[in-house]
């Protein structure tokens, strides 16, 4: 059925107005962003076709150029609008935290670093640099891996934060796997970290693992 056949309410575009972006599905947000759909297929038919195709809505966003200009209905522009987005999306983060409150929960902090982190298809190990009111100062990507480990200088972490005067820090890394526990080594370079900061007076406030849409934070857990 053609979705101008559709109830108005059903309509991805309709319910986004009266009900809020947060009750859309996947497929009828990736529809809105489509726009219109091809020959046989409206355009949430598309968007499920192609959630389908890559797994997730995840798989989706990591697709390289290639991939998903392969599929029937997508083309460059698309995809340029579609990374277009997702810049958007980190720097609007970048900026709230850059330019909000400091940081007393952690909620927007997991926000930023899930954008900056989740779709790395290899470990990168960052690190967000914090004044004394625990405002962002920068966020650096210092260490990458392999696909289930990186290797970290404790001496690269403690020069960078000293180069920017940092008071506190916030460790972070992705998990390619897509589990979000913490491993032992994980503990361990915590641990690492913390003393050889502790040395030149600079708190690490937490670290956090990035497992796509998952987090899991070593301070909440207890494990610092």
């Amino acid at each position: 059925m053609m979705l101008k056949h559709w109830p108005n309410q059903d309509r991805p575009r309709e319910k986004l107005l009266n009900k809020g972006a947060n009750t859309l599905t996947d497929a009828e947000l990736l529809a809105i962003f489509l726009r219109t759909g091809v020959k046989g297929e409206n355009v949430v038919q598309l968007a499920r076709r192609l959630l389908k195709h890559f797994g997730s809505l995840h798989n989706l966003l990591c697709a390289d150029c290639e991939s998903f200009c392969g599929i029937h209905g997508l083309g460059s522009a698309s995809f340029a609008q579609l990374q277009a987005c997702l810049e958007i999306s980190k720097r609007y983060l970048a900026e709230q935290l850059a330019n909000g409150k400091n940081l007393t929960s952690s909620s927007q902090t997991k926000d930023y670093l899930i954008a900056e982190l989740r779709h790395e298809p290899h470990e990168v190990f960052a690190v967000l640099f914090l004044n004394n009111q625990h405002n962002i100062i920068c966020f650096k990507k210092l260490f990458f891996g392999t696909i289930d480990a990186a290797t970290v200088y404790p001496r690269v972490v403690v020069e960078t934060a000293l180069k920017h005067r940092a008071a506190a820090i916030i460790l972070s890394h992705n998990h390619p796997s897509g589990i979000a526990e913490p491993s032992l080594a994980d503990k361990q370079i915590t641990q690492r970290l913390i003393k050889a900061l502790a040395l030149i007076d600079i708190r690490v406030l937490d670290h956090i693992i990035i497992a796509g849409h998952l987090t899991c934070s070593l301070a909440e857990r207890g494990d610092m």
